[in-house]
């Protein structure tokens, strides 16, 4: 009898941490394999938990599979092996439709923008949000806003191959954030930015991150960037997948001052967020 009770007692509990990590672990690969057209493997054997509300670097040589494991996460590459999780739920066999649903808690930065080019920079902008169905009344009103917030406001009715490389980029950025994901996945997002845009893009993920608790998780090959903000770090190398959650001796820490030489941080997502809400209200 007491063997049952402790029994049920461990089944009940096992449950409830298991359902707790669930919702806790925004993305998790067990074992996971990774090659294209049945070559040689880009990624092997990786394995990791990543909590939700995270804020992570990924690093590697050009080549190691950086964008191969933000495509893996967003669902645009199958692996060869193994099992991947997001929000708790086994994606290997989800239809196109159940994928579909759960990319509307994700988005991804590429590093390549990926932009529509006989779109105009708003309905670039707006295609994730039309996707979504909301109502046009709310995205002619949101759409602009953002577009103010990265500075290509007047650029609204252009098309995206009129603008340079680091606007784009821009564009790309505020097409990902209208959306507040739940997990913003980001391929060298500051490489085609100057240090005041790249400061201000920076600030705004860790406002997503602090209000929303949006796990980010951010490719870069800048050494500035991981010195100045010292998130923790997925390095790839050898088709491999390794963390450091140590600096030089120093455990890495989200709060660490800032050191970057750009504007004053100011709390932008502040005063974005409470337009989008101002908007949801309508």
């Amino acid at each position: 009898m007491n063997y049952f009770y402790h029994l049920t007692n461990l089944l009940f509990f096992s449950k409830i941490t298991l359902e707790m990590e669930e919702k806790t672990s925004s993305i998790s690969l067990t074992n996971v394999a990774a090659s294209y057209d049945n070559g040689a493997d880009v990624l092997t054997d990786v394995s990791f938990n990543i909590t939700g509300g995270a804020i992570y670097f990924l690093t590697g040589a050009s080549g190691a599979g950086k964008t191969t494991l933000l495509r893996l996460i967003y669902q645009l590459h199958k692996p060869k092996s193994g099992q991947i999780k997001l929000f708790g739920k086994i994606t290997n066999n989800m239809s196109r439709d159940e994928i579909t649903n759960l990319r509307k808690k994700m988005a991804i930065v590429f590093q390549e923008y990926s932009l529509l080019s006989h779109l105009s920079v708003f309905d670039n902008v707006a295609l994730p949000l039309r996707v979504r169905n909301m109502p046009e009344s709310k995205i002619k009103l949101l759409v602009p806003k953002v577009l103010d917030w990265v500075g290509l406001g007047k650029y609204a009715d252009e098309k995206p191959l009129a603008l340079s490389g680091g606007q784009q980029q821009r564009i790309s950025v505020a097409r990902a954030i209208i959306i507040q994901p739940s997990i913003l996945l980001a391929d060298e997002p500051t490489g085609n930015l100057d240090d005041d845009n790249a400061s201000r893009l920076m600030d705004l993920f860790i406002q997503m991150n602090k209000m929303f608790g949006t796990t980010i998780i951010l490719a870069t090959h800048s050494r500035r960037l991981i010195e100045t903000y010292k998130f923790p770090i997925i390095h790839i190398e050898n088709h491999h997948v390794n963390f450091v959650t140590k600096q030089n001796g120093t455990t890495t820490d989200t709060n660490t001052k800032k050191l970057w030489k750009g504007p004053a941080p100011k709390n932008y997502f502040n005063e974005l967020s409470k337009q989008f809400d101002d908007i949801g209200n309508i």
